[in-house]
């Protein structure tokens, strides 16, 4: 089938609330700090609307994925999971698929009018990744490592500068690749060593950020060294502590639990490393997501 699929056309256009559910909206509260931890951690100073485009493209890119995700499981969620949008019959599987196409078109112009020709350069990748992910990648065991580039690079996108930013891109992507390797099992349950090694990197992931962010700071800005703390912490207790009862028993609930709980702690770790990188500001802004997209967790799933 053609990128654009002319041959087809959607039939019936879906409910908003089927659409926001075939996105997992709450999830995307996840994604704007993956462009404020790059121009944090670069050290990039720019305008607010250059800023705010940048996380806009990469939201964008983000729920191409999610649309293009649910798209090419249609037939494994028929049997695992029918209650999705797709095999549950109130979104076509081609809307789903002409939404990802258009989401991730929008994206890319996004980010070319933010973040110009070096912006484009990243997004163009970090778009590619997504769709071999999706339609390729999934189910090899090249899926998480793919899935892990995927977010690194949506870090790297927001770096106007992407040295200074590999560190932190290297945090989320490791983070990422965790959560993505549990969620391998959320619906069959039994993997004790794949939750265990989510809470080791978990572990790891808060320790290197800590690191990171004692480098940064360096007896400077020691107001930051509390939110700092104190996100790490909320990000160490959620989704480690959720690998932990995953670990001790690996039943479908615990690791759709730790999933969850993998992917709203995104917040919580961005949160500390843009602090960390002496931008207490933003840090406050992308801490006050995190009760916001669990509450609207507990109404719509993210995983």
């Amino acid at each position: 089938m053609g990128w654009w699929a002319r041959d087809e056309s959607v039939t019936t256009l879906p409910a908003p609330r089927a659409v926001a559910e075939l996105l997992r909206l709450p999830a995307v509260l996840t994604v704007p700090g993956d462009s404020l931890l790059g121009a944090a951690a670069a050290g990039t100073r720019r305008e607010a609307p250059h800023t705010v485009g940048l996380a806009l493209s990469s939201s964008l890119l983000y729920l191409a994925g999610m649309a293009l995700n649910d798209y090419a499981d249609r037939e494994v969620d028929a049997l695992e999971r029918p209650h999705r949008p797709i095999p549950s019959g109130r979104v076509e599987p081609r809307f789903a698929l002409r939404l990802a196409q258009a989401l991730t078109a929008a994206g890319i112009v996004m980010a070319r009018l933010a973040g110009g020709s070096r912006a484009l350069r990243v997004a163009g990748p970090l778009a590619g990744a997504v769709w071999s992910y999706d339609l390729v990648l999934k189910g090899t065991p090249a899926g998480p490592p793919a899935m892990a580039t995927c977010r690194s690079l949506d870090v790297l996108l927001g770096a106007g500068t992407l040295r200074p930013a590999l560190v932190p891109a290297a945090l989320v992507g490791g983070h990422t690749l965790a959560v993505t390797a549990v969620s391998r099992h959320e619906t069959t349950g039994g993997a004790p060593r794949t939750a265990r090694v989510a809470a080791v990197v978990a572990a790891g992931v808060t320790l290197a950020a800590a690191g990171f962010a004692a480098r940064r700071l360096a007896g400077r800005h020691t107001g930051s060294v509390v939110p700092v703390t104190a996100t790490l912490v909320a990000y160490a207790t959620s989704f480690g502590g959720a690998a932990v009862a995953a670990a001790r028993e690996p039943t479908p609930e615990r690791l759709q639990r730790t999933v969850g709980a993998g992917v709203l702690g995104l917040i919580p770790l961005e949160s500390a490393l843009v602090a960390g990188a002496r931008r207490p500001g933003s840090a406050a802004v992308l801490a006050s997501l995190w009760p916001i997209a669990r509450r609207l967790a507990k109404k719509r799933s993210v995983t």
